[in-house]
This record gives structure tokens, C-alpha cells and sequence, in this order.
């Protein structure tokens, strides 16, 4: 009899044994995964059992980490794939079954995001004299220009390497057109912290540039890149601060 009833006690528990859903964005939401369809992830939140059934679409999801501690990493549907019939929706990946090698998503995913940048640069020391001098610019310059983002690859823990493209136009409110041509190597944290490296080019320097910043995801797919910059040279240095939004391309 006390069996019985320890095992009654202790199965609305087992019921609900949380999983964690990790999202393409980063995001960790811990969930009770009712269903995995081709199409879409079907779940109940674990603070709220009782709650409404929320259903995200597959392409957004990036792995589930089931209670019993297997994990599954999701591969978004193929483009031109037949939907399933409706009311016969089956699991393409049965809640609970272990990753096995050759089943793992790659991790070389070459995920492509561009978008607007604008800001500002701040010329310092030896750079703000040579600027003054040779082309009778102020220390203080707009900047605008593009970022073409290339996400190299992504470990599971939603760590990424990053590759980053971004030509600007400095000096229009003084009636001035320096071009800069940016190309860094980085990594970008789970939490969207990032770090990177590479090569500045101007028509009259080159330089290396340090960057690091944050980018702010959000679940509509739009990015907003926050970066602080640094080419040092000339004796001073070209510190930017430059802002934007990404969104992903063909």
C-alpha cells in the first residue's frame, strides 16, 4: 500500500520532467515536448503544464535537450518537402532518441545576414593631427556604410564563428568622402557577446582593427549589431562605434 501510493506521489513529476529547447537565436526556453513533427515542435511550458499547447516552427529550432539527458539536434524541413496530411502528423524524430553520429546537423551552416550601419569615429592623439593636416578633417566623423555577416559555424552550446564584411563612408557632414574597407574574423557567444579581428584598409592607411560588441536578437529574424571599434596607428588611434540591423539573405 505505501508502494502504491509513493508511486502515485510521484508521477505527476515524472509526467512533467522538464526538457530544454534551444532556438536558432540563441534563446533556451525549458519546456515538456509533446510532439515533433516535419514541420513544427508542439509543447507545454513547465512553469504552466496546464497551460495553453504553444506550437514553433521547426526551422526555428535548433536542438532539444530531453530530461532523460539525450539530445536532439533539428534539421529545418527541405524547401519543396510535402507536408504532412493534416490529423497524421509523425514525429520525424522520436522525443527521447539518442544522437547517434551521421544524424547530427552540421556545423558548417554558412548562414548569411546583411544590413545598414551607422555611427560615428573618433580620432585621437597622432591620427586627429595627421587627419587635420594632410586632409584638414575633424576628429569627429560620421560613418555609414553596410555589414555583410557570413555565420561560419555553430557548436551546439550556440557558440559561433563569424565572418564580417563592412565598407564605410566616413566624413560626409564635412563635405569629405573617405571610404574604409573592414573585414573581421570573430566569434559570437551564446548571449550575442562577440570578439573580432582583421585587416582596416583606407586609401591612405592600413591598419588592424579590434572590435567587440553585442548584437540583440529578437524572434522576428531582425538582428540589432552593437560594435566598438579600434584601428590603432599614426601615433593615436580611429575609435568608432557603429550601429545597425541584420537580416538573413539567400
Amino acid at each position: 500500500m505505501r508502494c502504491l501510493l509513493l508511486l502515485l506521489l510521484l508521477l505527476p513529476f515524472g509526467g512533467w520532467a522538464q526538457d530544454l529547447l534551444t532556438k536558432r537565436n540563441g534563446d533556451e526556453v525549458p519546456v515538456k515536448v509533446l510532439e515533433v513533427t516535419p514541420t513544427e515542435i508542439r509543447y507545454k511550458r513547465t512553469d504552466n503544464p496546464d497551460g495553453p499547447l504553444f506550437v514553433v516552427p521547426r526551422a526555428e529550432v535548433f536542438m532539444i535537450k530531453y530530461a532523460n539527458g539525450t539530445k536532439d539536434l533539428i534539421t529545418p524541413p527541405a524547401v519543396g518537402a510535402a507536408a504532412p496530411a493534416p490529423g497524421k502528423a509523425v514525429p520525424a524524430v522520436p522525443p527521447g532518441s539518442p544522437v547517434v553520429p551521421g544524424d547530427q546537423e552540421g556545423a558548417w551552416d554558412g548562414i548569411k545576414l546583411s544590413g545598414p550601419r551607422l555611427g560615428f569615429t573618433v580620432l585621437t592623439g597622432g591620427a586627429a593631427d595627421y587627419a587635420e593636416r594632410e586632409f584638414r578633417l575633424n576628429p569627429f566623423l560620421t560613418q555609414f556604410g553596410w555589414q555583410f555577416e557570413t555565420r561560419l559555424f555553430r557548436m551546439p552550446n550556440g557558440t559561433a564563428g563569424l565572418f564580417e564584411f563592412v565598407p564605410l563612408i566616413g566624413g560626409l557632414e564635412q563635405g569629405k568622402f573617405v571610404p574604409s574597407l573592414n573585414a573581421l574574423l570573430g566569434i559570437r557567444g551564446p548571449k550575442g557577446f562577440e570578439l573580432g579581428i582583421g585587416p582596416n584598409l583606407t586609401p591612405v592607411s592600413a591598419g588592424v582593427a579590434l572590435a567587440a560588441g553585442a548584437t540583440i536578437r529578437t524572434q522576428s529574424g531582425v538582428n540589432f549589431p552593437i560594435t566598438l571599434a579600434a584601428v590603432p596607428g599614426n601615433g593615436g588611434a580611429r575609435i568608432s562605434l557603429l550601429m545597425g540591423f541584420t537580416t538573413r539573405r539567400p
